[in-house]
């Protein structure tokens, strides 16, 4: 039985990794010390020519699969780590086979949710994780993906200017069809309640949830939000065929929500004095694609959003609402944007994201005009928050010493990646 090694771009460096040796047992200098969630399945970080990969130890067949549709997902554009390879036909120094090896690139800034209650985060943060999770949901369902373990332990989450964006870890019981029926949705959706219900019970035992509301309470919010979004993007609605404006207000609606709108259905009933409207293909990301388009800054949709805004009050205040957008916009780069940026020390970029940054110094300016009562220059406040703020933040780009197996845990449900 030889070594089988599966990889879009394999690395020879690969080859020279302990692969006789159970994934728990391997050496400490090979590890990573970044946070792990609860598993049933043994995972470990590990350094690899200059990157960290995520080694996950399960059974050949699942890997492969696994591997599979993750591939899938990414081509489909949904937010999901990114598989790098499936490692099998491992055996010991006795001959005997060990499972396979499923190899996910670590995805960079981002922190399971157990991870992110390990630092002093303010009440409101499961509400904020949750409507994380519901916008995925919704988005996996719309490409016709059916998780089957929808939980906050399947998920990574990344700041996104003041709230949160959520990413598929465990594809390992997920099935792609071309369409997902009410049911299968709904079974999703009762899957996610249950699980959420558990894990911040867990939370709440282990003193660490800091909410108002009892944890079943909270976790209904899944359901709540997942019908809201999946009502707006996908629901038709009949307008009179006087009231032609409301076409635009719809697809403003969803714009504001974060989704354009790539095809629109209307029609018109028999004798033409309705229109009824079905959007018929949405896509996430509106606001990312314009500031990409704008900038060529790539973040994420609300770190866009604030972005965006930003650069609407720069056009205001330059007096340059007629001007090209394009020219506008390299100009708030260059003279707002990348000075702020910039002025982070090498040493504290592993802190934030820059786009997370500038959002954050943004909310600093605001709360020092505030306490003094009249506008604060870009300058003060970076400087300010620089000094006073920035410092006392986790690392999040490799969160070091955070084992979130240690936490406490009231039991280990069935189902966890």
């Amino acid at each position: 039985m030889a070594l089988e090694i599966t990889a879009a771009r394999p690395d020879p460096a690969m080859l020279d990794l302990p692969w006789r040796i159970p994934l728990e047992e391997w050496p400490e200098e090979l590890l990573a010390a970044l946070p792990r969630g609860i598993s049933r399945h043994v995972v470990r970080f590990v350094r690899l020519s200059g990157r960290v990969l995520a080694f996950k130890e399960i059974k050949a067949d699942i890997a492969r699969r696994e591997y599979e549709m993750l591939r899938n997902l990414g081509r489909l554009g949904m937010p999901c780590v990114e598989p790098f390879g499936v490692v099998s036909g491992r055996l010991d120094p006795d001959g005997e086979p060990l499972d396979a090896v499923l190899i996910t690139r670590h995805l960079q800034f981002s922190l399971p949710y157990r991870a992110l209650y390990s630092q002093n985060l303010r009440a409101g943060t499961a509400t904020r994780l949750i409507d994380a999770l519901a916008v995925l949901l919704v988005r996996l369902h719309l490409a016709g993906f059916w998780w089957g373990d929808v939980s906050l332990s399947n998920t990574l989450f990344r700041r996104d200017a003041g709230a949160f964006a959520a990413y598929l870890v465990d594809a390992e019981t997920g099935e792609l069809r071309d369409r997902l029926s009410n049911g299968q949705r709904e079974h999703d959706l009762e899957i996610a309640r249950v699980n959420i219900a558990g894990e911040l019970m867990d939370l709440e035992a282990g003193g660490m949830l800091h909410e108002d509301r009892d944890p079943i309470e909270i976790s209904e919010r899944i359901v709540t939000r997942y019908r809201e979004l999946w009502d707006e993007l996908t629901s038709s609605e009949m307008i009179d065929d006087t009231e032609r404006w409301r076409v635009e207000d719809r697809i403003r609606r969803l714009n504001a929500l974060g989704f354009d709108v790539d095809e629109l259905e209307i029609t018109t009933d028999i004798d033409g004095a309705s229109l009824r409207l079905q959007p018929k293909v949405v896509d996430a990301g509106h606001h990312s694609r314009r500031l990409l388009r704008l900038t060529g800054l790539d973040v994420r949709e609300n770190q866009a959003r604030r972005l965006l805004n930003d650069l609407d009050a720069f056009t205001a205040g330059t007096g340059r609402q007629g001007d090209d957008e394009e020219i506008v916009a390299h100009d708030w780069l260059t003279r707002i944007y990348e000075p702020v940026t910039r002025r982070v020390p090498r040493d504290l970029t592993g802190k934030l994201e820059p786009a997370e940054v500038f959002h954050e110094v943004l909310e600093h300016r605001w709360y020092m005009a505030e306490r003094a009562q009249h506008d604060i220059p870009i300058e003060d406040a970076i400087a300010d928050y620089i000094s006073s703020v920035l410092p006392g933040k986790p690392y999040e780009e490799s969160v070091v010493g955070v084992d979130t197996r240690e936490m406490p845990v009231i039991a280990e449900r069935p189902g966890r990646s």
